[in-house]
Formats: structure tokens, C-alpha cells, sequence
């Protein structure tokens, strides 16, 4: 009796989880799957009635040949048509020109801008846990641009590359204009908000480090890099991989930089999937080809982060 108690106790305390996993997760995500099946155009269909002409009294006014008066009322109105068409718009991505320039846009984003934010957050970790003069207000003005929004980063800089009157104008190096230098700067602006990140993961883990075993390997080793490569490496490769797996992650869905500080141009130089994805989607209203793009980039990220999990649990197990 206790028993069954306890197990109706239990699913009480569960079921507030239990509908919001289902409200707020997993009817967006299948309503959006569903979606990705579906043709969905927006048309607009006009019909004309015939309405009678009435005076001030309400009374219908008549012609001169003694008939009532009539008006054209035109009527529009916006419908939204839906059409199965299976797995139609995922073939469409196969050979879709606009989809490879932002898979590429996408990759070279990620396999640039992560590694050189953990190079650099990796470096300046490892030279604030040293003795500096005024160094916790130095911490504190590094992981500044953490809490900064992505869009108003975005149209920070956006206004310092402006080419005509912003404050690198004089460089005349086209920063916005041309498609090169515009990725570059999408780059250059996520490693500047992002690398504080990592520095602050990485000082962390440097400080969780024993003073004890690092002062026993100061003895053992003969040099710097020989204490980097043998001792704190080592230690911090389990940092590293967690925390590259949730930078890659959120990398992967890069947005906010692009809409705000190159709306995706010049053309679609700095266009990344989720960007299309919104274009398509919120532009062009092909809703079901926007779904099926952001659903196969939601596959890539749940690998990730099925990744992320296995290591996190194989580091605490």
C-alpha cells in the first residue's frame, strides 16, 4: 500500500517535467518534421460580391430606372495551401547551389574561428594564472564581450567596418563589400566575443589543477613545454573535448553575427544554414524546404551532442 503511494507521489512531482518535455519540446520538433513533408504556399484569393448602395437611413438607393444601386465589393483573402510531397524538399537539398554555399560557408566558419578560440582562450588561460599586476580586473575586462548579445555585437562592429566614415574607413580594406573579407569579419567578430569563453573554462580547469602535483612536475620536467606536454595537456583534454563539443555545437547554428553585421552578403558569401534556413522560410515562405533544412542541421547537432554526453559521462563515471 505504502508502495503504491509512493509511486503515485512520484508520477505527481513528474508530470509538470513530463508535459513540458511534451508541450515545449516534442510537439515543435514533430509539428516541424511534418512540416518538412508539406508543400506550403500562400495564396491569395480574391472573390467580388455585389453589395446594394444604401442612403443615410439605411434604405437602398434606386436608379434613375427605378432599380436598386449596387457596388463591387472585392474581397481578398490569404490561404494557405498544403501538398504532401514526401521526401521532395530533403532531394531538393542535394542539388541545391544555395544550400552548398552555406554548408561551405558553414564549415569553414566552424573549422576556423573554434580552433583559433580555443588556441587563443588555451594561451591567455594559461598566462592569467600566473602572477600579473591588477589581474582579477584585467579577468574581469576579458570576459566582457560573454555577455554582450550576438546582435548587438553584430551592429558593434558592423559600424567599426563600415567602410564610408566608421573608424577603420581609413585601412580601405572593403571589410563588408567583398565576400572574402566578409566572412573574415564574421570570423574575426565570434573569435573576439567567444574566446573569453573559452579562457574562462580553461583558467578554471588550470586552477582545479593541485599546486602539489604541479610543483612535483616542475621538478621532474626540464623544460616548459615538457610540463605542458606531459602534465597539464593530459589534464585538461577532458575540458577540451567537452567544451569543443559544445562550441562546435553552438557554431554550427551561427546566425545572429551574419544577420546583423552582413545580412548574409555580399550574395550569400557569409550566408550559413541557419541563415538560409530563415530566408527560405521567413522570405520566400517555402516553409516545408526551410524545415527540411533546419531539421538535417539539427541532426548534425544532436550528434554533437549525444558526443558531448558520452564524454561528459565517461569523465564523471
Amino acid at each position: 500500500m505504502n508502495m503504491h503511494r509512493r509511486t503515485k507521489v512520484r508520477f505527481l512531482f513528474l508530470m509538470p517535467a513530463v508535459c513540458w518535455v511534451l508541450i515545449f519540446t516534442l510537439f515543435p520538433l514533430c509539428y516541424s518534421l511534418y512540416i518538412s513533408f508539406h508543400k506550403v504556399e500562400n495564396r491569395l484569393n480574391v472573390t467580388r460580391e455585389k453589395v446594394p448602395v444604401l442612403d443615410q437611413e439605411g434604405n437602398p438607393e434606386l436608379s434613375k430606372s427605378g432599380k436598386p444601386r449596387t457596388r463591387t465589393n472585392v474581397i481578398r483573402e490569404k490561404i494557405s495551401i498544403w501538398t504532401n510531397v514526401g521526401f521532395t524538399n530533403y532531394k531538393r537539398l542535394w542539388g541545391d547551389p544555395q544550400v552548398a554555399s552555406a554548408v561551405k560557408v558553414t564549415t569553414i566558419f566552424v573549422l576556423t574561428a573554434v580552433p583559433i578560440q580555443l588556441i587563443l582562450g588555451l594561451l591567455l588561460a594559461m598566462l592569467f594564472n600566473r602572477r600579473l599586476w591588477a589581474r582579477s580586473m584585467l579577468r574581469t575586462i576579458m570576459i566582457l564581450p560573454i555577455f554582450a548579445t550576438p546582435l548587438a555585437v553584430g551592429y558593434l562592429f558592423f559600424t567599426i567596418f563600415y567602410e564610408v566614415g566608421g573608424p577603420l574607413g581609413f585601412l580601405g580594406i572593403p571589410f563588408l563589400s567583398k565576400p572574402g573579407w566578409a566572412l573574415f569579419s564574421v570570423i574575426l567578430v565570434d573569435i573576439w566575443q567567444w574566446t573569453p569563453f573559452w579562457f574562462l573554462v580553461f583558467l578554471a580547469a588550470l586552477q582545479g589543477i593541485p599546486e602539489e602535483l604541479m610543483e612535483a612536475a616542475k621538478m621532474e620536467s626540464k623544460s616548459k613545454s615538457g610540463l605542458f606536454m606531459n602534465i597539464i595537456f593530459p589534464l585538461l583534454t577532458p575540458t577540451i573535448i567537452i567544451v569543443l563539443l559544445l562550441r562546435l555545437a553552438e557554431a554550427i547554428k551561427l546566425f545572429d553575427i551574419p544577420y546583423a553585421l552582413t545580412g548574409g552578403g555580399p550574395g550569400v558569401a557569409t550566408q550559413s544554414m541557419s541563415f538560409l534556413a530563415f530566408r527560405t522560410g521567413l522570405r520566400y515562405f517555402d516553409l516545408g524546404y526551410a524545415s527540411a533544412i533546419s531539421y538535417c542541421l539539427l541532426i548534425v547537432v544532436m550528434i554533437i551532442v549525444t558526443l558531448f554526453f558520452r564524454q561528459l559521462r565517461e569523465n564523471y563515471a
